[in-house]
């Protein structure tokens, strides 16, 4: 097999970087609104949610040991699988017993797919050329997820202004849609990621199984031995609790705003395109930001910032208002995940790398499922406005954890000519 390029590398994984978000794109504005219209409840909605957080705080890790022992392609042959079946369960889902079953598959699917694709890039890049900015890249799959997602969410849109079709509801049409291009995704994926696997068939599986939980230990073990890795996974703790104010409570705001769930369902569309929009700009920025101020300190503030326009999105009065807040939190959101990343990757070399990236991962979803509880209730029990300040707060707080980072960055450049401040264990 020939060698591919590092701008080979590069293609591929932003092009399986768009075909992994555009479903998601597509299924963003409408899965709480369409599981209202079949008869959940707000709280019913934040329970159901919940269940994907803890599918993955159960197999984060193994998942991510076991990508790391048997390869990323097969894991992220199995999410795509797992995906597709979550999507056209959801597309036809009728009760709650049957939706907890659509996010049990959705979790399985988000503990497959984190981490895999962009350790693969990393290490293939860096395995070409050791000097390579993977920042870039990273920065650049930022950039082209938000494009894909906001190509989605319009599309998303468009399909629910022209209504139902045949047997489909308006809300149904864009989850179909997702679910199709889920499978083609998967199909583009088994052609385009290559990788040197020692092994393959049911004894590499069963000596990956048994490899799984040494990569799982090693991974603890260097989260054990590095406060700057603790710090920046402790991270994600705050950024799940606090994005359920953008990701769940945002359609009840805006239909409380517009005076409905049709009216805001027509404007999720367009403002979801336009949010991943912001999202992409400001990914795109964050590696030229994080070389200007450095990636900690950039982060920090960034951090600080969404949860000021988290409190904007709470507090400002009518749907300008509040889509003018959740633009700017994009914006924000999109920058702060390359720097995060990019300072994740810094710590760790290739034996490790899907495993503490499934660490990073392990820490967002279940704070997301607690925050989902709480929020949610929080929202019934008070105010939608009155959760999205405590989420706002909550995501801010977190910015501290990203001073061990920046102090760590300040060492003299013949300590980080090392390399990676934690190092793998041979």
């Amino acid at each position: 097999m020939t060698a591919l390029s590092v701008r080979q590398i590069r293609f591929r994984y932003l092009a399986l970087h768009g075909l992994r978000w555009l479903p998601t794109g597509l299924s963003i504005p409408v899965g709480v609104l369409l599981m209202g219209e079949r008869g959940l409840s707000l709280a019913q909605i934040g329970m159901v949610i919940a269940m994907q957080g803890i599918v993955v705080l159960a197999l984060e890790l193994p998942t991510g040991g076991l990508a790391d022992a048997l390869g990323r392609k097969p894991v992220l042959l199995a999410a795509a699988t797992a995906s597709v079946a979550a999507l056209v369960l959801f597309s036809v889902a009728d009760s709650m017993a049957l939706f907890v079953v659509v996010y049990l598959l959705q979790g399985v699917f988000r503990a497959l797919d984190s981490g895999p694709l962009d350790s693969w890039f990393v290490d293939s890049t860096l395995a070409v050329d050791p000097g390579a900015d993977i920042e870039r890249g990273l920065g650049a799959a930022g950039a082209v997820t938000g494009l894909a997602i906001a190509g989605g969410a319009l599309l998303s849109g468009g399909l629910v202004a022209l209504g139902p079709i045949g047997p489909a509801s308006a809300l149904t049409v864009p989850v179909l849609l997702a679910a199709g291009l889920q499978g083609v995704g998967l199909l583009v994926l088994a052609v385009l990621l290559v990788e040197e696997r020692p092994a393959r068939g049911v004894n590499a599986l069963r000596a990956s199984v048994r490899d799984a939980p040494r990569a799982i230990v090693g991974a603890l073990g260097l989260l054990r031995r590095s406060r700057v890795l603790l710090a920046l996974v402790s991270v994600e703790l705050f950024w799940g609790f606090g994005m359920v104010t953008f990701e769940t409570l945002l359609p009840v705001r805006l239909a409380e705003v517009t005076g409905g769930s049709d009216a805001a369902a027509a404007l999720l569309g367009p403002a979801g395109a336009a949010a991943w929009l912001a999202s992409a700009a400001g990914a795109a920025v964050a590696p030229a930001l994080g070389r200007r101020v450095g990636a900690a300190p950039a982060a920090a503030a960034l951090r600080v910032a969404q949860g000021g326009t988290v409190v904007g999105m709470g507090l400002l009065a009518g749907p300008a208002g509040v889509l003018t807040a959740y633009l700017a939190c994009y914006v924000t959101h999109g920058a702060s995940n390359p720097l995060h990343q990019g300072l994740l990757h810094r710590q760790v070399d290739g034996p490790h790398r899907t495993s503490v990236l499934s660490l990073n991962s392990m820490a967002a979803q279940p704070a997301g499922a607690l925050g989902g509880v709480v929020l949610t209730a929080l929202a019934g029990g008070t105010s939608v406005s009155t959760a999205m300040i405590v989420g706002a707060v909550v995501l801010a707080v977190a910015a501290p954890l990203y001073l061990p980072a920046w102090f760590a960055g300040r060492q003299a450049p013949a300590d980080r000519k090392e390399g990676p401040l934690v190092r793998a264990e041979r």
